[in-house]
């Protein structure tokens, strides 16, 4: 038998949720809570459970809260259950092996693998998630193909500074950047400067603050 805890507030969720927990595993425990108050409530009553959570849906504030409520509480497993999950959430969770990952939009069959899985002791993401990390680190690999000059420029090109600013900034010729331009365009495999804007972005080099500074 087991205990799943369903930390969401919206009904048609926790109702589909019942109906998927309930034909797939008889007579286990299903309880329904609204908020981080009740969960933690919940979490020190029953020991190794299955939380399937909504935090978008609930009143987490960060990723560090869920953090610190699945190192309290170890025996747990944690089914992430969303419309969306943010890139910096999936990145940074996905490090836990605790951590199962679906989305909303899932058909039922991966909904009910991801509650499988976690019964096992298993981590589950779903495709989406997947692919999202995989392409990730696929870009972070290229990034790391730029020499650290290159790495600069791109990051003065993500700051919106023309070819011949940057040539001024680094008292280099102007067919000097130009040609290093090339190469990062080339290893990066992209044609214009708002692709190269993007790629900085997801890869770090250039905060999103700084960006629209």
């Amino acid at each position: 038998m087991h205990t799943f805890i369903i930390a969401d507030n919206q009904d048609i969720t926790r109702a589909g949720l019942r109906h998927l927990i309930g034909s797939a595993f008889a007579n286990s425990a299903i309880i329904e809570v609204g908020n981080k108050k009740e969960l933690t409530a919940q979490l020190l009553e029953n020991g190794e459970v299955i939380v399937i959570l909504d935090y978008t849906n609930t009143d987490f504030n960060s990723t560090d809260e869920i953090l610190n409520l699945s190192r309290r509480f170890g025996d747990a497993k944690w089914i992430l259950f969303s419309y969306e999950l943010s890139e910096p959430t999936i990145k940074e969770l996905s490090l836990y092996d605790c951590f199962s990952m679906i989305l909303k939009e899932n058909n039922s069959s991966e909904i009910i693998s991801s509650i499988q899985y976690a019964t096992r002791g298993e981590r589950y993401l779903c495709h989406q998630i997947s692919n999202m990390l995989i392409k990730g680190a696929q870009k972070q690999d290229t990034i790391q193909q730029l020499t650290q000059t290159e790495s600069e420029i791109l990051k003065l090109i993500a700051h919106g500074k023309t070819v011949k600013e940057i040539a001024a900034m680094r008292n280099s010729s102007f067919h000097t950047i130009v040609t290093h331009k090339k190469n990062i365009f080339r290893k990066l495999e992209v044609n214009t400067v708002y692709e190269a804007t993007k790629y900085a972005l997801k890869a770090g080099l250039v905060e999103i603050v700084e960006y629209y500074i």
